[in-house]
């Protein structure tokens, strides 16, 4: 479809909708210097000293939820059913719904989305109440977790978008929009 003035007047996903991607290099060094210092703890928090891997996986589900990253969004979910998470489950956390997750994790769940949507910083009053309810063990690991699954959207969605402008717009992701 196009307007008066011969331009395209349907947007392509990418306009509507701004996908979290890398803006440049040093954003993408920088939290790879982030994982580098911190390998300890995600180690920790990836070995379910303080999460077990059924958390873990809702929580990535949740940040890739938010952060749109289809690779992740794939990965995650099939990981998610290798931990004993039914699919009926996979699907409503990356929609942010909570209703079939265990209660005790919703309010991670809920800090999870916050996070995620803060763009990794969260409210202080909202990190204060989850630390208070688990402890800042479990926070840490937690904040790692959602750490290292947005560096991923971040690089997932960044492969799109490079392929997307490579290609001139003729990159699609397979659900149809643009990458």
């Amino acid at each position: 479809m196009v307007d008066e003035a011969g331009r395209n007047s349907i947007p392509s996903l990418l306009d509507e909708v701004k996908r979290c991607i890398y803006r440049g290099f040093r954003p993408n060094l920088h939290d790879l210097r982030v994982i580098l210092a911190r390998r300890t703890l995600i180690r920790s928090a990836l070995r379910d000293e303080h999460l077990d891997a059924a958390v873990c996986e809702r929580l990535m589900l949740v940040v890739t939820g938010v952060d749109g990253c289809r690779y992740c969004s794939s990965v995650h979910a099939r990981q998610a059913l290798q931990v004993g998470i039914p699919l009926e489950q996979t699907d409503p956390l990356g929609a942010a719904m909570f209703d079939d997750s265990p209660t005790n994790e919703v309010p991670a769940l809920l800090y999870a989305q916050h996070w995620a949507e803060a763009d990794g910083n969260p409210d202080p009053d909202i990190r204060r109440r989850i630390r208070h309810r688990y402890g800042q063990e479990r926070l840490a690991s937690i904040d790692a977790v959602l750490f290292m699954i947005r560096v991923g959207n971040l690089l997932g969605n960044t492969i799109d978008h490079f392929f997307h402008h490579l290609s001139l717009g003729r990159w699609r992701t397979p659900r149809g929009g643009a990458g």
